[in-house]
């Protein structure tokens, strides 16, 4: 029986060589090659143009996302090893907003910027509000202090419609911010997952280095906390900064200056409620700053054990059947309580984290609203100052130091954000690697043609490479009529898989060509038998639609 002509393996291996069962017959002529197209859908299945995208999503948006702009570059690895780290974590950040952005660009989401002026414009009018209310606290109180009924009833009657607006505002607000996270998440989950099922890349991320495990944990938890975070972070700091700016003022102007003796000098403070909230402000956030500054490593390591844990159980649950008849159970017990120890151990590192965060935010929470009441107190005491002003510095004082301090309030969150935008940014890195690597011009790529004999399939100067550069099949040569069985055999690690998958086009590196029969289609079953879940319809016309098989 005629064997398939290769070269040996560097291994030194016997070569997989093809084992027939019926005589082969001769070439007819050079086969045509095939243009560039997709590979032919089964009678009843949806062109790739025809594929829905979710109804959130942009179509033009799709297949422009996900890749990296050409200035995209890997931190350099002529670094220390600290150097290199904070520099790949610095990219990450980067790379994840390289594809992140593209929501607002121009094949991003249409209402992409019509939802952001809007979310923009309803936070400064909410501010307004919020300026409203403070005038009327302290004109509410100054009219008690005067027992004036008839301004107390005229200002209750107004306090209603400035809550309702203030609250419409809100839930305008929540609306708006709510929906541009969904789409935000639809438009780039899409983005990255039809990059992910492209050219089997889904399949080839476990056959090359590089941090990308679990990417189903990164596509849905990772990338939900990666998308909503930052519009609730834009929000929060533009509430913070007009409330710090408006309110500022109110305190400024009330409180004016406070002057002490000191030393037998008389020193005089300007502005002294201001510059107290500054204070306070400061010594709050590096405190905040420095008992936290964990908190994004533990985080991510957190996260990281998290999907470990699932991809464990998930295991155990896809391969029941072997785990069983082999009797694995005490085995795959251990391991899945070793991984969730880690998880244990992981969070009990972060509850302490946690822990001493709370202190310096509950503990700032609590001093805010007293320290204005006792720093005006001399001056209510002496007459400068009325209740109603007291009561408005008091609130004007606690909405400043809100504004100082919100990152002590969201350090935690943004901490999950960092974590989480950078293990999708890895998954980025990775698809970005595959998608050099078939471009490398120095690994080259094997060829998809037709064959103009007849041959069923024809394997024509076929030499596959991994994407190190390192061959694994040399030059192979093969051709297949119809009615033709034939066994590839060979020792293990000889290239059998490697050439299977080269076939299937799971494997571009190499070079060569793979010639198909212009009117048949490649069908391939997998070792490991897999069905789709819902209904028989489905499973039976899997990978067609089954909406298109009537």
């Amino acid at each position: 029986m005629p064997k398939a002509k290769a070269k040996p393996t560097p291994a030194g291996a016997a070569a997989p060589r093809a084992v027939r069962q019926s005589p082969p017959q001769k070439r007819a002529g050079e086969p045509k090659p095939r243009q560039e197209k997709p590979s032919r859908p089964r009678d009843g299945e949806p062109k790739a143009s025809e594929q829905k995208a979710p109804a959130d999503a942009a179509p033009e948006a799709i297949g422009h996302a996900g890749t990296p702009p050409p200035e995209a570059a890997e931190p350099g690895p002529a670094l220390s090893p600290e150097e290199a780290e904070r520099a790949r974590k610095k990219y990450l950040l980067r790379r994840f907003w390289i594809s992140g952005r593209g929501y607002w660009g121009l094949h991003g989401d249409r209402l992409a910027w019509p939802l952001t002026i809007g979310l923009l414009t309803l936070i400064c009018v909410n501010v307004g509000f919020q300026y409203g209310i403070n005038r009327w606290n302290r004109a509410i109180f100054d009219a008690i202090e005067q027992r004036d009924a008839h301004t107390v009833y005229w200002l209750s009657a107004i306090f209603l419609p400035l809550v309702a607006g203030s609250i419409s505002l809100v839930v305008a607000q929540v609306y708006i911010r709510m929906t541009m996270q969904r789409r935000w998440r639809s438009w780039l989950t899409t983005a990255v997952i039809q990059r992910w099922l492209a050219s089997g890349r889904y399949y080839q991320l476990n056959l090359v280095k590089g941090d990308h495990a679990n990417p189903e944990a990164r596509l849905t938890e990772d990338l939900r906390i990666a998308t909503e975070s930052p519009v609730d972070f834009v929000a929060g700091v533009l509430n913070a900064f007009l409330s710090a700016s408006t309110f500022i003022v109110v305190l400024w102007t009330i409180g004016g200056a406070l002057s002490f003796s000191l030393g037998g000098s008389v020193i005089t403070v300007p502005g002294f409620l201001v510059v107290t909230a500054v204070i306070y402000a400061a010594i709050t956030s590096t405190s905040m700053f420095f008992i936290g500054r964990h908190f994004v490593e533990l985080s991510e390591q957190k996260n990281q054990t998290e999907a470990e844990f699932r991809y464990v159980l998930t295991r155990v649950r896809e391969n029941g059947e072997s785990i069983a008849l082999l009797g694995g159970e005490e085995e795959e017990n251990a391991g899945i309580f070793r991984s969730f120890a880690a998880v244990l151990g992981r969070w009990a590192r972060l509850t302490g984290q946690h822990m001493r965060t709370t202190l310096v935010s509950q503990g700032s929470s609590l001093f805010a609203p007293v320290v204005p009441v006792l720093l005006c107190a001399p001056k209510f005491l002496d007459g400068s100052m009325s209740l109603g002003q007291v009561m408005q510095a008091a609130s004007a004082f606690a909405l400043v130091q809100g504004a100082f301090g919100w990152l002590v309030d969201n350090y935690p969150r943004l901490a999950d954000w960092n974590a989480s935008a950078r293990r999708i940014a890895s998954l980025m890195m990775s698809l970005d690697g595959l998608e050099r690597a078939e471009e490398n011009d120095k690994l080259g790529r094997i060829q998809r043609g037709e064959t103009e004999d007849g041959a069923m399939l024809s394997l024509r100067n076929l030499s596959v490479t991994l994407d190190d550069g390192t061959s694994v099949v040399k030059e192979t040569e093969v051709e297949i009529q119809p009615g033709e069985r034939v066994l590839v055999s060979g020792e293990s690690g000889t290239g059998k898989s490697t050439l299977v998958r080269a076939i299937a086009g799971l494997w571009p590196w190499g070079s060569g060509s793979v010639d198909f029969h212009p009117g048949k289609r490649l069908f391939m079953l997998p070792q490991r038998p897999y069905i789709p879940s819902g209904t028989l319809r489905r499973a039976t016309a899997y990978p067609a639609a089954a909406d298109n098989w009537k």
